[in-house]
């Protein structure tokens, strides 16, 4: 347990960081045409996303600073913003391609729920989080302050919302050191294994809810997990683990400080932003928002392993109570089934222990119509 208070990049206030070119990276004509030229080798190879590596996507000078924002996304502010990608001109089919092989090049995406789903879609389908089985990105309902199951969220706005839909960054690492000033008595709660809901995404005869801790500090970093709402619906569960009068303290401290302007750093999003978030080292948060008519909020979302990520003690991400021991490093483990994706969700279905091939005529790199 961290008993003493965090110093360097990690560790960050909003108010400092005002000037938003100290964190976004603006892409070159240089840098657009490396895309362009990507793009082009991967649909001369014919290769399915989930066959596209980054070695498949040469990005000649793009590259070295995609591998820089992977080092601030671990050893610095802990996350990154990309401007100008020019999604309106590649169209969706492009645009996913092109966010697919960026991906590549930092990390390697891994399943963002039970159905396999490594390309992600943030947009409004009408469900409620009163439904247990829903999650945030299917609804257009602000999102409380919380972390996701990975390394690192890379989101790529295609369309912003009519309004709303602000986003919301801050230091787990300044939270963690404000709560031990303010309250010390609540910085053990932290590192103890709290039931965390696993929105119906289990299988049968499974647990609903895992028993992870929020906190761990392991070889000179401090690594953070939060999601109240899915802390709090796992009170649903009869046998899971109750929570207390002081933990409930813990999570009102913790939304109070990012909810804090002293803390927090608000973003919008604009076409062609591709948001980098470090999930150990920072919280999110989204306000929420309005589509009109046939203008609709539209993010395309990555769960990353990155490749030079943090050394992780097991205990983190493993329940020992799951027979499976949880996802390893991150991610939702897929079902035991094969699913047939929505229509522009790129799916590892998995058969057994085995990851099925996708079939070589379906998730094509988009139509040639669409190439710039």
């Amino acid at each position: 347990m961290l008993q003493e208070s965090l110093v360097g990049p990690a560790v960050w206030h909003g108010p400092e960081l005002a000037d938003p070119d100290a964190w976004t990276t603006r892409l070159t004509p240089t840098q657009l045409a490396e895309l362009d030229a990507a793009l082009h080798t991967v649909r001369r190879r014919d290769l399915t996303l989930l066959r596209c590596t980054a070695a498949d996507f040469p990005l000649p000078t793009l590259a070295a600073e995609l591998e820089r924002i992977a080092g601030e996304l671990e050893h610095g502010r802990g996350f990154a913003l990309v401007r100008g990608l020019p999604v309106a001109r590649y169209g969706e089919a492009a645009a996913s391609t092109l966010f697919w092989g960026l991906g590549r090049h930092l990390g390697v995406p891994v399943s963002q729920n039970a159905d396999g789903h490594l390309l992600g879609h943030v947009r409004d389908t009408g469900r409620s989080l009163a439904d247990p089985a829903t999650r945030g990105y299917q609804t257009r309902a602000g999102l409380s302050w919380h972390t996701d199951g990975s390394d690192a969220l890379a989101l790529l706005c295609l369309r912003p919302a009519a309004s709303g839909g602000r986003i919301g960054l801050v230091s787990s690492a300044a939270v963690h050191n404000a709560v031990l000033a303010r309250r010390p008595d609540l910085v053990s709660r932290l590192y103890r294994r709290y039931a965390v809901d696993r929105r119906e995404e289990h299988g049968p005869g499974e647990r609903g809810y895992d028993t992870l801790p929020l906190a761990c500090w392991h070889a000179g970093k401090l690594s953070l997990r939060y999601n109240r709402c899915h802390l709090e619906s796992a009170q649903r569960f009869p046998d899971a683990p109750r929570l207390e009068p002081a933990d409930i303290e813990l999570f009102d401290l913790i939304d109070e400080l990012a909810d804090s302007p002293g803390f927090r750093l608000d973003l919008d999003l604009a076409a062609g932003d591709l948001l980098l978030v470090g999930n150990h080292a920072v919280l999110h948060s989204r306000t929420e928002y309005r589509d009109h008519g046939g203008h609709r909020r539209h993010l395309l979302r990555l769960w990353l392993t990155l490749r030079q990520g943090r050394s992780l003690p097991d205990h983190l991400w493993a329940d020992p109570d799951r027979v499976d021991g949880g996802a390893g490093r991150g991610a939702v483990p897929p079902r035991d089934v094969i699913a047939v994706p929505p229509r522009g969700v790129i799916a590892a279905p998995r058969r057994g222990n085995r990851r099925v091939p996708p079939p070589p005529a379906r998730h094509r790199a988009g139509p040639k119509e669409s190439t710039p």
